[in-house]
């Protein structure tokens, strides 16, 4: 698994004019390719009426699925920008649809190009950019007397908790960017002197916002 990647945060959509067409990017965060097709088809169906409906996604690690469609426009003006704006910014696990409502003025290739890519920045704005980091989940049994002390230093340090659990003992979930899960291991048992039972769980990406 990758320890981050750059997606959108959520499904969202921004609005540009120009020479009087007006052009709609849509962006979304998708899992798969079927889930990629459903979000095109949902576009498509909602914009029934438009020009064009151009479209292009990149899913995978290692970018294994991509695909782009000019949907009627001409060859490589549509399509093609939207998926260079995509891997420009270093996009993964998302998809970009820009809807045409033609305004009755021709762009030609060079015009189409550039309105499609910034159709595509606009929309990927939209849907906010984010990363999702890898973190793994690590488990924290303490006596109620460490309590105060773990919490306070795990403020300290900037680390994510899940829920803790009150029961005989003490049990924190905690959640340290999983590229650094075995040097946090180690300072939390330096930390308890050895007195904390420390067990790991699995994996989960957490969003993360960009900072600009």
């Amino acid at each position: 698994m990758l320890e981050a990647y750059k997606t959108v945060a959520a499904p969202g959509s921004a609005e540009i004019v120009i020479r009087k067409s007006r052009f709609i990017g849509h962006a979304s965060p998708v899992s798969s390719e079927e889930e990629a097709v459903r979000f095109i088809t949902a576009i498509k169906k909602e914009h029934y009426n438009a020009t064009h409906n151009c479209s292009a996604y990149v899913i995978g690690e290692r970018d294994e699925y991509q695909k782009q469609s000019d949907d009627g426009e001409p060859g490589g003006t549509a399509g093609k920008p939207i998926l260079e704006v995509m891997k420009h910014q270093g996009l993964k696990n998302t998809v970009v649809v820009v809807t045409r409502y033609f305004g009755g003025i021709m762009l030609g290739a060079g015009g189409l190009f550039r309105a499609y890519t910034d159709g595509a920045v606009i929309g990927i704005a939209a849907a906010k950019p984010i990363n999702q980091v890898l973190h793994q989940d690590v488990y924290v049994e303490v006596d109620y007397t460490w309590l105060s002390k773990v919490e306070n230093e795990l403020r300290s340090r900037g680390t994510r908790l899940g829920e803790t659990s009150f029961a005989e003992k003490v049990v924190l979930h905690c959640l340290p960017v999983h590229a650094q899960a075995e040097e946090f291991i180690t300072w939390m048992t330096n930390m308890t002197n050895g007195q904390g039972v420390i067990t790991t769980g699995g994996t989960s990406y957490i969003s993360v916002p960009i900072e600009l």
